[in-house]
This record gives structure tokens, sequence and C-alpha cells, in this order.
């Protein structure tokens, strides 16, 4: 069996870029305890204030403006100290431009591979 060493190919968003993970969303069609509604996303977010790891459930409705990659394959979400330079500096595939969807934060939706990732950028 062939192991990887990570270490030896760390990739550049964190190395290089300076990129911090903060979550993983996992879409669920179930509803979870202590959902937070976000009514111009038109989804229920849940989980993420208490878990060590960063893990936040998402539910959405029908009609929720999302891509719909982000609302059926997990992704992985990661804090970038100026959204736009990211966005801008390199070739990204933008799956949902920047915006705040709560007060204090900005984030935009990229693909990677297939699957979603979120940038986000905090006021500071």
């Amino acid at each position: 069996m062939h192991v990887n060493n990570r270490k030896e190919s760390e990739p550049p968003e964190i190395e290089k870029w300076g990129w911090k993970y903060h979550h993983m969303g996992i879409p669920t069609t179930q509803q979870r305890p202590n959902e937070r509604y976000i009514p111009h996303l038109k989804f229920y977010v849940s989980g993420f204030d208490k878990s060590p790891y960063g893990v936040e459930w998402m539910r959405f409705e029908e009609d929720s403006p999302v891509h719909e990659l982000v609302q059926r394959v997990p992704h992985l979400a990661f804090e970038v100290n100026n959204l736009d330079e990211e966005l801008a500096k390199r070739d990204f595939k933008i799956l949902t431009e920047p915006n705040p969807p709560s007060e204090g934060i900005r984030v935009a939706m990229i693909e990677h591979n297939g699957a979603p990732i979120e940038l986000m950028e905090f006021e500071k």
C-alpha cells in the first residue's frame, strides 16, 4: 500500500497563500437541532458552534438560490485575508460571487476538482 506523505506536498493554499481551515459544510435533508435560518439564501445551518472540528450541517429549501453543487456535495471552507484579491489572482471557477451571508463576513464559492470550496473573509 502506498502512503502519501502530505508534508512533502503541502497544499499551496495553506502553506504559501495563508488560507486557514474554517469548517466543512455538509448538505442534509433532515431537520437538525438548533438550526439557524438564513432567509435571503433560504437555508438552515446547524452544528458548527458545537463542533470542535467545524462540522456544519446545511438544509436547503427547494427554492434556495444557493448553487446546486453546494446543495448536493459537502464543501470545505477556508478563511482568507482578502477575498477579492484571492479571486482576482487565481483562475478559479466561481460558483457564487462574493456576498454577505451574515453581518461581518463575505464569502464566495469556487469549484475545485468537482467539489465546492468556500472562501471566507471576516471583517477585521
